[in-house]
């Protein structure tokens, strides 16, 4: 008798254990170390836009997207998107270099691809961004005001080479840098219009680090930007021996090594024109 019990029992038990098991993993939170930086909203659905930080600011942006259905209040798994971000000017207007938009890695309802804004407004307006997407089909767009925030440092330089060409570089990595020596990763684009933005490739970005308020000194063991296909970036090292400011002074080389932008720094010219900036 008591083995005629204890069957139905073991058997609800275990139902019970494996449904708990399966409802936890089912609870997976997409946008976990992310922060909301703004929601838009297009008639049936929702767009939410997130990055580390919860805003947007001058410089190299990693932006990711939800989009969800105001009817189901579930997240769409299969759209198509793609962006224009938009700056107002008093006399014209310009877009920016910007990714494709693709699904993100391991993740069912989250989309992402990076923005770079070259410049703002004192008071973080004049940009909007304009969202097209399809869902089962459907085209749909929509498009709003955003805020841009100057970052505190140079992390991006706009600036007209030798060759009569407007280039546009971005400081990606080191987010969190410290004394050791660093990898160091920047964006390369070139401008062909107000709205069109290539990437550059295979030239070369001589680095040479410098701390003005310490003598103008260097550091050791730094190497110059190459182009990665993989990733249509361009890495080297950053040696960075103690905390502080540090400017990057840069010099842009096309592939027939021509000096296209930027000096080297001797004791009569301090700094290049072409830099970028650290502080930590």
């Amino acid at each position: 008798m008591k083995l005629k019990y204890l069957l139905p029992i073991a058997f609800i038990a275990l139902f019970f254990s494996c449904s708990t098991d399966n409802d936890d993993d089912a609870i997976v939170n997409e946008t976990e170390g992310l922060e909301l930086i703004q929601t838009i909203i297009n008639n049936n659905q929702t767009i939410e836009l997130y990055n580390e930080k919860g805003m947007f600011e001058t410089g190299y942006n990693l932006v990711s997207l939800r989009i969800k259905d105001n009817t189901t209040d579930s997240y769409i798994e299969d759209a198509t998107l793609s962006w224009m971000p938009m700056m107002q000017m008093p006399t014209m207007e310009h877009s920016s270099p910007k990714s494709t938009i693709t699904k993100a890695l391991g993740k069912d309802t989250v989309y992402e691809g990076f923005i770079i804004y070259q410049m703002t407004n004192t008071d973080a307006s004049g940009w909007s961004l304009t969202l097209n997407y399809t869902i089962d089909g459907t085209d749909y767009s929509v498009t709003e005001t955003i805020s841009v925030f100057q970052y505190e440092n140079q992390n991006t330089a706009t600036f007209m080479s030798s060759d009569g060409s407007n280039y546009i570089l971005a400081l990606i990595e080191p987010k969190d840098p410290s004394i050791a020596v660093n990898e160091m990763k920047v964006g390369l684009f070139k401008m062909e219009n107000m709205m069109t933005f290539p990437v550059v490739e295979d030239y070369t970005i001589a680095l040479d680090p410098r701390m003005p308020g310490m003598g103008n000194h260097s550091s050791p063991n730094n190497t110059d930007l190459t182009y990665n296909n993989a990733d249509n970036f361009y890495y080297g090292d950053l040696s960075l021996t103690m905390t502080g400011y540090w400017k990057l002074n840069l010099k842009l080389m096309n592939t027939n090594d021509d000096v296209l932008k930027g000096e080297d720094v001797t004791e009569e010219n301090e700094s290049s024109s072409l830099y970028l900036e650290l502080e930590f």
